[in-house]
């Protein structure tokens, strides 16, 4: 395990920058649907409110960072290098091919087929290489810095960050007081935006992030302010199998967040289960983790929550594997 401190930066992100970037997202992005279920909320121990960021065309909430970070780049811009479990090469790739912008994607061997297909189907090149993410993410470096492309990292780039902040604000203008604000969290984009909005606009409302247990390394940097890597992932979350945090990332969070909790795989499992049983969404492991935060600590089922099913790139027959495996 590797430390280092966490550095101080001034903050990168604003509730101005987020209210600048919903001006670069196209509509099929944003006004997502956020739903409430009665008895989802009775399985939760809470009312609970969905924020449904996966019936987008890239069928996840990354479009919006993307969208807001590929029309901020100049009308010349270079080709783009980037890494990806699979969501964000695909939303980036779908981003810039608007623009007519090439983009090649880095994942690692072992990445999800499905979310693959879905990127090489936009024109992107794919590299598959590297043991996981991280790993991938050094050859996807390389080659931006060989190609004299722009290497683009979630999580680093502010106007991406601002971009998944606009979730938050489609969340407080829907008028209802949010209590708990429960939020996956991956490479941190979506959790300093949602963070940074919600600290300014709805500063009572608690806002939590969730880790999966075996990629815990971006609360382990957050509880000790270093940054601390893990050796390895374990977890069928692969959007949030995090083994190296980026520093940017970890600075913007740092002050929007007021705790970060780990859920296993089965209590990932188990939204599954019930998000697939009471709101008929097929939702990745990822992008239930808040719920799965739910089931597992009951000190966070109080008052009014809310938390975004992030991203539903997975088939039924995954899904249903996956309940199967814990009943």
């Amino acid at each position: 395990m590797i430390r280092m401190p966490i550095s101080n930066q001034a903050a990168r992100i604003s509730a101005s920058a987020i209210e600048s970037a919903r001006t670069r997202i196209r509509a099929e992005f944003l006004n997502s649907r956020q739903i409430e279920n009665s008895a989802l909320s009775a399985a939760v121990g809470a009312r609970l409110l969905c924020k449904v960021e996966c019936e987008n065309p890239v069928g996840c909430f990354k479009g919006r960072g993307t969208d807001s970070f590929v029309n901020s780049l100049p009308a010349d811009g270079k080709a783009l290098v980037t890494a990806s479990a699979g969501n964000f090469g695909l939303a980036l790739a779908y981003s810039a091919r608007q623009r007519e912008i090439q983009v090649a994607v880095y994942a690692a061997e072992n990445a999800s087929p499905r979310k693959i297909d879905c990127i090489r189907s936009t024109g992107a090149i794919v590299h598959l290489i590297g043991r996981d993410f991280d790993e991938a993410k050094d050859h996807a470096r390389d080659d931006a810095n060989r190609s004299n492309s722009i290497f683009v990292e979630d999580g680093r780039e502010p106007a991406i960050t601002a971009g998944a902040g606009t979730m938050a604000m489609e969340i407080t203008n829907a008028g209802v007081t949010i209590d708990r604000l429960i939020v996956p969290l991956g490479n941190g984009a979506l959790l300093a935006g949602l963070g940074c909005w919600f600290r300014a606009r709805s500063p009572k409302t608690r806002v939590v992030a969730v880790c999966a247990e075996g990629a815990p390394s971006m609360a382990l940097s957050w509880r000790s302010h270093q940054l601390q890597t893990t050796p390895t992932v374990d977890t069928i979350a692969d959007g949030i199998a995090v083994r190296v945090p980026i520093t940017e990332a970890l600075a913007d969070i740092q002050d929007v967040v007021d705790d970060i909790v780990l859920v296993s795989d089965d209590a990932m499992k188990q939204a599954l289960k019930f998000v697939h049983k009471h709101l008929n969404l097929v939702v990745e492991p990822s992008g239930v983790a808040g719920i799965a935060a739910l089931l597992s600590h009951s000190s966070l089922a109080k008052g009014t929550v809310c938390s975004p099913l992030t991203g539903a790139n997975v088939t039924e027959d995954q899904v249903k594997t996956w309940i199967a495996e814990i009943e």
